[in-house]
């Protein structure tokens, strides 16, 4: 895949809409696309948070360990970017992700991806309402599961 088709796939994820075309093309270059085939971890729970995946085609799967087996928290498509919450924290992984589908993600970096935070607060506060949508949703299924 060429280095145009890789911003082209970018500009697409709504969290890299704002960023100008010649940033992109230095996130293209400097991340790495990764092939998983289903059933395939893209980490475990516990790994160090190295890198965040923008899930470019296919679906993942993030789950933790329950009292009766893996628990599923999400199912993730297109464009759904995984893994950050763990740079962001400083900690590592709180769940693992799994391909439940053959899929294709770009890796990004753990230094990359705070640079690209610090050079565009518009990609922070796109990434804060996008967590705090997911912490909103955690507390709503928390809420349905005790009623």
């Amino acid at each position: 895949m060429t280095l145009d088709t890789e911003v082209t796939s970018l500009r697409q994820v709504p969290l890299f809409r704002e960023v100008e075309p010649s940033r992109l093309k230095l996130l293209a270059f400097t991340s790495e696309r990764v092939h998983f085939e289903a059933g395939q971890q893209f980490f475990t729970r516990g790994d160090v948070a190295d890198a965040a995946y923008l899930i470019l085609e296919g679906s993942a799967a993030v789950t933790i360990d329950g009292a009766a087996g893996p628990v599923r928290l999400a199912l993730l498509g297109t464009n759904a970017l995984v893994g950050e919450m763990g740079i962001l924290a400083d900690q590592p992984r709180s769940a693992t992700v799994t391909a439940e589908t053959a899929a294709t993600a770009l890796r990004i970096d753990r230094g990359v991806f705070l640079e690209l935070l610090a050079q565009f607060p518009q990609i922070s506060i796109a990434l804060m309402r996008e967590l705090a949508l997911r912490l909103e949703q955690t507390n709503q299924a928390l809420a349905q599961n005790r009623a």
